[in-house]
């Protein structure tokens, strides 16, 4: 019993080297590969064989097949001249044997003979017989010679027995020199008595000649035999053998006689060879066509053939050979770098790194192992059990804990792979993996993965809060408001405060990022300062805040907290040594008053918010139902105006510009009008902002433009056209070439075209914009500055790109000529564009008194409803025609 399990654990030892030994398995498998090469090479020879063997049979078939053909056709012929000749003797009525030699020793019969023998090649003619086997008459000569058959055996079996009608015989020729083949027929009386014999014969060479022609090849043989056995003719012929019986030996050789055809393989009884042989019987006559081949003949190609493949296998094993040493010089050097790399990368990882082998023993450990926990090597090394080195862990003090209990935890697990997080003495955090070996055993990794963790939690900390503010994040925010909105049920309200910071964009495009960063972190921390703990304060994007009020629904409460807000953020704010005011607008949503779904809620208090910046910013708005109605007619707003254009719904009108100093008109500004179907003149102060929105000015801009460019170029040539460009059209790039297909499409003077842009254009990305001036400059068109003084850094503009008007906004105008009025602002505009060569417009003017005036500050137009206000274009060519003749 203790042998075999010796035998069984040295069997799975074995079993195990095999299976991690690859050059044993790489010799192994050269050495299958070489037997069945070998093999291959045999059977592929042996089947070579077969078919050359076939190849063989399948030619002496043939060959026997044609002979025997030919010789059934040759042979019948040649039995045509007896049997007319018997036909002939028969027909006389001759009833005895006497008459019979009597008529037949004629000459009369001799010329029958010789006339039906003629064209016929034998040996001796046609000869006549007796019954005593005596020569009476021949086709070849007359007189007959002496000659007697009486001893012949063909004679006397024909003779003996009348059922025998033909016979065939090779016999020493009395009739011409060396054997002959004689066919010789009975002649019969009309009792069957026998009366004599017709007989012809020809040589064996005749046949011979004939085998010869078939070109067999070497060793090979055909010859004719009687079905008795007899051989008539041969090649290669052999004197001794003609005439010899072969129907003796084995039930094979016996077969060639018997049957119809055979084909088959055996020794050849003339040179002892192998022979294959192939017999065919033919139809008309006794006779057997016999074609053999020596085995070795037939295997001749298959022998050359067998060289060379035997050769390729020779060669191919030999280069197997030398491929499966170079391999294995190759891999038993590549597994000696290998191992060097795998120290070298076993010292280098970053991980510790132990395997352990089925008894618990150590098999390998790396160097960062020891250094992460400050370990001996003397005790730490192959060999060490597994307890001795947690024992030893714990003595340095890097294993904190009962080490009985660790080890049997880690051994009752050993077939499964374990992960725990340990925190050691000194604040890291390692990662310990245990991972069952495919042999027993297990490999354990020990990764300090202290920094992974910790810039885990910060990337968890960056996707729920705001990276500029450190205020929750929107994602954070709908799960919080998921929290609030399942606490609905148990009675406890909320409420939304909605928060966009006014006019932020103007202050960051004008001031920069960096104070616009600034000032939304000084935004976020007094938005802190006005919750309390159980609050949260989320930045949304942008300039966008939100506060989640928790436990109130009093509008009262909620309406203090927002004029906290206000009045706290009101507070002008200190960025980067500028200080900055600032006012915000609030929209307010109650959960469950205004409804207990987020997404209701959230846009809810977006309505609100939106609502109190339409109603003058710097203020808050607690959400009513009529948001929800004003919300859904501005969709239906910009659904109607999305059809407008395809509808030619819009028009355009022209108010006149006119001369102060000469009291004309000097151009006209194109003013876009909707007439609706259904609510009638829709006001621009309504749908252009929609427009904007919604990207639809583009489309819309461009149309005004093209149809302006048309109309204008029917006025007088006097008479320029201002077309308004909006920042979206300007953003586009592509401005200057539409104002180009415009001017080009209404054949419209490029100097006639003046396009106004306010302050807003040029904000964002002054280069941009420069670059797009200066395009439209080199088009021809003039530019203007529409509503100066209303935006941020105008001086600044007015320095550095290149326009031709300033229009001064109808804020200034509207109190001129009144105390305390704008008219010192609008002298220095005045002053300052003429200084730049600048012509000025004056917006809104609506009384005699401002116009004077303007004309006094020097102002070059003037446009409002003073003159007029902006009518369609009929109209106007009305009153351009009233002016043109009034001149």
């Amino acid at each position: 019993m203790g042998t075999s399990i010796r035998w069984t654990a040295r069997m799975r030892a074995l079993l195990r080297r095999w299976q991690g030994a690859p050059l044993t398995w790489l010799i192994v498998g050269g050495f299958v590969l070489m037997v069945a090469m070998a093999i291959g090479t045999a059977l592929t020879v042996d089947r070579f064989r077969q078919n050359a063997i076939e190849s063989g049979r399948d030619s002496l078939e043939n060959s026997v097949r044609l002979l025997a053909r030919h010789f059934d056709r040759e042979f019948a012929d040649f039995a045509v001249l007896q049997k007319s000749v018997i036909a002939e003797l028969e027909s006389h009525g001759i009833e005895s044997a006497d008459v019979f030699r009597s008529e037949m020793a004629t000459l009369a019969m001799h010329e029958v003979l010789r006339a039906k023998a003629s064209g016929w090649s034998d040996v001796a003619g046609a000869n006549v017989f007796d019954a005593d086997g005596v020569l009476i008459n021949s086709s070849r000569r007359w007189p007959v010679a002496d000659i007697s058959v009486a001893d012949r055996d063909y004679f006397n079996r024909l003779r003996n027995d009348p059922a025998t009608q033909e016979e065939i015989e090779v016999v020493p020729g009395r009739l011409g020199n060396g054997p002959a083949i004689v066919f010789a027929r009975r002649v019969s009386g009309p009792h069957g008595e026998f009366l004599g014999m017709v007989s012809r014969a020809i040589t064996p060479d005749q046949l011979e000649s004939f085998f010869a022609s078939s070109g067999l090849g070497e060793e090979s043989s055909i010859a004719m035999h009687h079905q008795n056995g007899q051989l008539l003719a041969r090649i290669p012929h052999v004197d001794a053998m003609i005439g010899e019986n072969f129907r003796n030996g084995t039930p094979e050789q016996r077969a060639v006689f018997e049957r119809t055809f055979v084909t088959t393989q055996l020794a050849s009884p003339i040179d002892g060879k192998d022979r294959i042989v192939a017999s065919r019987l033919l139809t008309g006559e006794p006779l057997v066509v016999v074609a053999t081949k020596s085995l070795d003949a037939t295997l001749a190609t298959w022998r050359t053939q067998t060289k060379f493949f035997v050769f390729v296998a020779v060669l191919s094993i030999g280069l197997l050979v030398l491929t499966l040493f170079l391999i294995f010089r190759q891999m038993t050097n590549r597994l000696s770098v290998e191992k060097q790399r795998l120290d070298t990368a076993m010292d280098t990882m970053t991980q510790g790194l132990l395997m352990f082998d089925q008894d618990q023993r150590l098999i390998v450990c790396n160097r960062r192992y020891i250094e992460m926990y400050g370990l001996s090597t003397g005790v730490v090394k192959p060999g060490a059990y597994f307890r001795d080195v947690i024992q030893h862990r714990y003595d340095t003090g890097s294993f904190h804990g009962d080490v009985d209990a660790y080890c049997d935890d880690i051994l009752d697990n050993v077939g499964r792979t374990q992960s725990a997080i340990v925190e050691t003495a000194d604040g890291r955090l390692i990662e310990v993996k245990n991972q069952p070996g495919a042999a027993g055993g297990w490999l354990a990794t020990h990764d300090d993965v202290t920094e992974r963790i910790r810039a885990d939690e910060r990337i968890a900390h960056m996707a729920h809060y705001d990276a500029l503010t450190d205020l929750p994040n929107r994602v954070l925010m709908r799960g919080h408001l998921e929290r609030r909105i399942a606490e609905l049920a148990q009675g406890k309200p909320f409420a939304i405060l909605y928060i966009d910071v006014d006019e932020f964009k103007g202050v960051n495009d004008s001031l920069g990022h960096e104070v616009g960063d600034e000032l939304l972190r000084q935004v976020a921390n007094r938005l802190r300062g006005c919750v309390s703990g159980n609050d949260l304060v989320a930045r949304l994007g942008g300039d966008e805040f939100a506060i989640i009020k928790a436990g109130t629904c009093d509008e009262a409460e909620l309406t203090n907290l927002a004029d906290n807000i206000l009045t706290a953020l009101r507070t002008p704010v200190n960025c980067k040594g500028q200080e900055i005011p600032t006012d915000a607008s609030i929209g307010i949503a109650i959960a469950p008053d205004h409804g207990d779904n987020l997404d209701d809620l959230l846009k809810r208090a977006d309505l609100a918010m939106y609502a109190a910046k339409t109603e003058g910013r710097g203020t808050f708005r607690i959400f009513i139902p009529e948001y929800d109605a004003k919300a859904r007619q501005r969709r239906q707003l910009e659904l109607d105006l999305r059809q407008a254009l395809t509808r030619g719904e819009f028009e355009v009108h022209y108010q006149p510009l006119v001369d102060l100093a000469a009291n004309v008109v000097t151009g006209c500004e194109a003013l876009l009008r909707w007439r609706h179907p259904e609510r009638g003149m829709v006001s621009p102060a309504d749908f252009i902002p929609v427009a904007e929105d919604t990207g639809l000015i583009g489309e819309i801009g461009e149309w005004v433009l093209r149809q302006a460019c048309t109309e204008a170029a029917s006025w007088p040539g006097d008479i320029h056209i201002a077309v308004n460009v909006s920042p979206v059209q300007f953003r586009s790039r592509t401005l200057a070439l539409k104002v180009a297909a415009a001017l080009v499409e209404s054949g419209l003077s490029p100097g006639r075209l003046e396009l106004e842009v306010t302050e807003t254009v040029l904000i964002r990305d002054d280069e941009e914009a420069l670059t797009i001036l200066q395009q439209l400059r080199e088009l021809g068109v003039r530019i203007a500055l529409d509503d100066f003084g209303t935006g941020y850094s105008s001086l600044s503009y007015l320095h550095r790109f290149p326009f031709d008007k300033i229009k001064i906004d109808r804020s200034f105008i509207s109190d001129i000529g009144q105390s305390e009025d704008s008219s010192p602002i609008v002298q220095a505009v005045v002053h300052m564009a003429a200084a730049r060569r600048m012509a000025t417009t004056a917006e809104g003017v609506e009384t005699e008194a401002q116009r004077e005036v303007l004309r006094q500050l020097g102002c070059s137009q003037m446009q409002g409803w003073l003159f007029s206000p902006a009518v369609p274009a009929a109209k106007l060519k009305q009153l351009l025609s009233k002016q043109a003749a009034a001149a």
